[in-house]
């Protein structure tokens, strides 16, 4: 992300992106929520990658340089707030779980006129307290600093469905195993299973809004069988992959 766009004022508004489109790298003076009510959007930056099932939304705290690509077909809501006003308390971006109620308010604010009303604020005062009841949830796939994590993580991106063990990964980058499961979880905050595990959900959602198979979407992602899968993706998301909204 080496252009950059400013783009002081955080929109509100509603529009559709084709699957594959991408908003490049760019940061508002304004907080931000980001939520696509269909197909799956990923939201990235210096520090890693968020992604967006229908499900879940997108906190971007003003300042943040972040990038869009679209998954699907893409319904984007977007809504601006000003960096006065922070009523969620995150000062890093942040996965929040979005309700049926939620996802209607935040669908009528986008969609309604732009000019500020009695109606408007109250609707925006509802979609605010709704947010902070939302919980906070953990699709970050982060980005390491350390230059040996750093191609170690490149190797499992580059093949999310691979059952490389950290012996294997250390003979490839030249560690031992010890130092890479150290590395995990000073540089990243988790262990290498858990790092992974977000890395193929992550890839999941992506298939999945490209109408792969879940069968497909199983062994392509590294799980040893279907029911697997749908048992992680059941206690992430709340729900199988079969009736997953992006889809």
């Amino acid at each position: 992300m080496t252009e950059i766009r400013h783009v002081s004022v955080a929109p509100t508004r509603s529009q559709w992106l084709a699957s594959g489109a991408e908003i490049d790298a760019h940061r508002h003076d304004d907080h931000q929520i980001i939520y696509a009510a269909r197909g799956v959007l990923t939201v990235t930056t210096s520090a890693g990658s968020w992604v967006t099932p229908g499900t879940r939304a997108i906190w971007v705290p003003a300042g943040t340089v972040h990038a869009h690509r679209a998954y699907g077909e893409l319904e984007l809501h977007l809504v601006g707030l000003p960096a006065t006003s922070n009523p969620l308390g995150l000062d890093t971006p942040t996965v929040l779980s979005v309700a049926p109620l939620l996802r209607e308010l935040i669908m009528a604010y986008t969609r309604g006129p732009v000019e500020q009303s009695p109606e408007r604020d109250r609707l925006r005062d509802v979609l605010l307290d709704r947010l902070r009841a939302s919980p906070q949830q953990p699709l970050h796939v982060p980005t390491p600093t350390d230059p040996l994590l750093r191609a170690v993580c490149a190797l499992l991106q580059a093949d999310p469905g691979g059952n490389r063990t950290l012996v294997d990964l250390g003979r490839e980058v030249g560690a031992s195993d010890r130092t890479l499961s150290r590395l995990f979880r000073r540089d990243l905050g988790m262990s290498y299973p858990q790092w992974r595990t977000q890395l193929r959900l992550h890839h999941a959602l992506i298939l999945l809004a490209d109408r792969t198979p879940v069968t497909a979407v199983a062994h392509r992602c590294g799980w040893s069988s279907a029911s697997a899968f749908i048992d992680v993706f059941r206690r992430t998301f709340g729900h199988t992959p079969g009736t997953h909204p992006a889809s």
